[in-house]
């Protein structure tokens, strides 16, 4: 029997995930994730997130969280033995996740994937950035200790020598574990104005720092994060066509040139092909039932991929 160790608010604990429509970064602008303006019976009751034989919850434990805040730890249990995949058990899997709203489409595709994921044998680690109220901002208070140069602060110098010190703070060195730990790493998250959440990119800014995730002689190919994957699993709230060459907002591949070639290439981790489901918005309850369906299916075989070729030519053809 497998779990996934997950932190989640009080409130959203008691929230299931549904096939509900989430409001993503429309093109141009984002959307501030309006509430669902239509939901089915089944999406209510939490059956549409995922396939049979979804995970039950054990009891929670509770534990304080950054800034006060109470979270609860629980395990999501699988309900039947999983069927482990021989390529995938044993594999370990972090997914960052980046939304407000435990019901919305994006939480809908998180229970997917970690559901899935662990009943084929993988160990799932989800860091839920705002369940967490991770601290986005990069600042002093990220050192521990003395700084290299307190007469003029640089971040990135600053936090290079109290990584090889053992001196940044304590949420920085727990997500770096995770990072350090996992075979694939997965984003999830809502498009921001042509860009992922800023909870997220400050994810990247205090985790991804120099002498861990890379050194100025070690940057893609040779970044410090070789041998692991990376997967974004994105929402939209344009359409695929308004995101094409010859839409208004695009070639999407555009939009992912800095989140897949400039950060996670450039720290050597390898990139699959992106997972976006444009517009779940403004499609129809059918719809997005076959996208959460479309996403369960790639999980199946996920490991059997090849990365993308991660180079200019592929983003800008």
């Amino acid at each position: 029997m497998m779990s996934v160790s997950h932190a989640v608010t009080a409130a959203g604990a008691r929230s299931r995930p549904s096939a509900a429509p989430s409001g993503a970064g429309a093109a141009g602008g984002a959307d501030p994730d309006p509430a669902p303006r239509r939901r089915c019976p089944r999406a209510r009751e939490g059956r549409a997130a995922g396939p049979p034989g979804r995970a039950a919850l054990s009891a929670p434990q509770m534990c304080s969280g950054p800034r006060g805040a109470v979270l609860r730890q629980y395990q999501i249990i699988k309900s039947e033995a999983p069927q482990r995949s021989p390529a995938m058990a044993g594999k370990k899997v972090l997914i960052v996740y980046a939304h407000q709203e435990p019901k919305s489409f994006n939480g809908s595709l998180l229970k997917i994937a970690v559901e899935e994921l662990t009943k084929q044998g993988c160990s799932v680690t989800v860091s839920d950035l705002y369940a967490m109220q991770f601290e986005p901002r990069a600042t002093r208070n990220d050192i521990v200790g003395h700084l290299h140069n307190p007469e003029a602060f640089n971040y990135g110098v600053e936090t290079w020598e109290a990584y090889k010190r053992g001196g940044l703070s304590k949420d920085v060195v727990e997500e770096q574990k995770k990072v350090q730990q996992a075979d694939l790493l997965i984003f999830q998250f809502p498009l921001f104005w042509f860009n992922m959440p800023a909870i997220l990119k400050g994810w990247m800014d205090r985790v991804l720092v120099q002498g861990f995730a890379y050194d100025l002689s070690k940057v893609y190919d040779g970044g410090l994060l070789q041998g692991k994957l990376s997967l974004f699993s994105l929402t939209t709230g344009a359409s695929q066509e308004m995101y094409s060459k010859e839409g208004i907002s695009g070639d999407i591949r555009y939009v992912l040139w800095p989140m897949q070639h400039g950060i996670m290439h450039f720290c050597g981790v390898k990139v699959l092909e992106p997972h976006i489901c444009y517009a779940p918005e403004s499609v129809s309850e059918e719809k997005r039932k076959e996208m959460l369906a479309a996403w369960t299916q790639r999980l199946k075989t996920l490991w059997k991929e090849e990365p993308i070729d991660c180079s200019p030519e592929w983003y800008f053809k």
